[in-house]
């Protein structure tokens, strides 16, 4: 196995002679000459078979080689200034590993639903693979912002007895002999129990939403970072997503900026992106839409157009904060100026995106946040140890969620946020 080499680290041995092994992306012959597209999940390199110089019986297998089917090859690194890498492979032998005869997925236009039954195939594609490093990449940077800020990671239930969002939303199990149990929709309860003991703390993990929705920026499971520090206010809040968002923009731009490419992003309209973002209250976005012909009232939620509609025009993303308290969650600070609203921000992506980020600063009076539970209908016996929160040190505090398949969906310029995740969970599907 230690005889391999990785295509990878072909620049560094040019001259000598290397054995390959990994998949065929294409291969295509002259008749005295086979080009074939090798990769190895450390990158692509051009093999070139000429008819003269290899044997017989390496020829008739290169000329039956298909799409996908994985391979070894053995021959002498050559520079080539017109390959990406720099560099191409002048090969000698060949041999099959694993055949791959009528592979399913082949360079032609497919359908969405085919694509994604076989999605366990369809993740090999080269625009695939540039998603799924671009998450990687994010994935990193997220981790990396945090740790460099400041903040320890803390691992939060999956399994859960309390209601973190919308009743509605939550996928339900039976827990034993404790009665009811759901997948977690947030990690945000938890995390805000872990700042009192370690002042700045997040969660990062799959979280669940049993929410009938088909659009395109909906999964049942998807992944978020969840934030959390002590002694911040609810601006303060927006300038940490600020500083965060920017981070992982800049991180993605020198460090997979070839993906990007592969994926024909706009990389101009990543790179203008640098804070300040702009802000706008609840209130002056409803004025601003209605005046721009929307019926959605003061107090409504905003849908999809009406956050497209805010975001038209502008380079950046946009923050909307100060929503009525009637649609946004119990745990949600009341705002002293309006005790109508919540202290709390949307962040709006650029080029009709949509949320990326849902932040509030944390309602830390015990009678205000007891009254909100009550009103909401929520079982109070599940909320005793997060109102104990606030009767034992209560104090300031606030953090936000943002969704990694949404962000990546943005950063990577794609129509629906089912590529950005190696295995999609929908309404309609459940495998593979």
């Amino acid at each position: 196995m230690s005889q391999y080499t990785t295509i990878k680290r072909l620049p560094l041995v040019t001259g000598e002679e290397v054995r390959l092994r990994g998949w065929i992306r294409r291969v295509r012959s002259s008749g005295k000459i086979s080009f074939l597209v090798l990769r190895d999940g450390t990158g692509e390199v051009q093999c070139v078979f000429v008819k003269k110089d290899v044997s017989p019986k390496v020829w008739t297998t290169v000329d039956s080689a298909s799409h996908e089917m994985c391979v070894g090859v053995t021959g002498i690194v050559r520079s080539d200034d017109r390959a990406p890498s720099g560099v191409e492979v002048t090969a000698r032998e060949f041999e099959v590993l694993g055949d791959a005869d009528q592979f399913p997925i082949q360079p032609k236009e497919h359908g969405v639903d085919f694509l994604l039954e076989k999605r366990h195939l369809w993740l090999r594609s080269q625009r695939q693979i540039a998603i799924m490093r671009i998450r990687d990449e994010v994935v990193r940077a997220i981790r990396d912002f945090l740790h460099d800020d400041g903040f320890t990671l803390v691992d939060t239930p999956i399994l859960t007895g309390a209601i973190g969002e919308s009743a509605g939303t939550l996928f339900e199990t039976e827990y034993f002999d404790l009665g009811t149990a759901y997948l977690a929709q947030t990690g945000q309860l938890y995390v805000e129990a872990a700042a009192a003991a370690l002042g700045k703390v997040y969660c990062f993990g799959p979280t669940f939403r049993a929410e009938k929705s088909k659009t395109r920026r909906h999964l049942t499971e998807f992944w978020m970072v969840e934030p959390e520090a002590a002694w911040i206010d609810s601006d303060q809040n927006m300038d940490l997503q600020e500083r965060f968002v920017a981070y992982i923009l800049e991180r993605v731009l020198e460090r997979q900026r070839p993906e990007l490419e592969i994926l024909e992003r706009d990389l101009s309209k990543l790179e203008a992106i640098v804070p300040p973002f702009d802000r706008i209250s609840y209130t002056d976005a409803i004025k601003c839409l209605r005046s721009g012909g929307s019926e959605t009232e003061w107090g409504e939620d905003l849908g999809a157009p009406d956050e497209t509609k805010l975001v038209e025009g502008r380079d950046k993303p946009l923050f909307v904060y100060d929503y009525p308290k009637g649609v946004k969650a119990f745990y949600m600070k009341e705002n002293p100026k309006d005790p109508r609203t919540v202290k709390c921000n949307d962040l709006l992506a650029p080029e009709g995106y949509g949320e990326i980020i849902g932040g509030s600063q944390r309602e830390d009076d015990h009678d205000k946040l007891l009254a909100r539970i009550r009103e909401e209908g929520l079982p109070e016996a599940s909320y005793d140890w997060y109102l104990d929160l606030r009767k034992y040190g209560t104090f300031p505090h606030s953090g936000f969620g943002l969704g990694v398949e949404r962000t990546v969906t943005w950063i990577c310029g794609l129509d629906h946020l089912r590529e950005t995740i190696a295995f999609p969970r929908m309404m309609t599907r459940l495998t593979p």
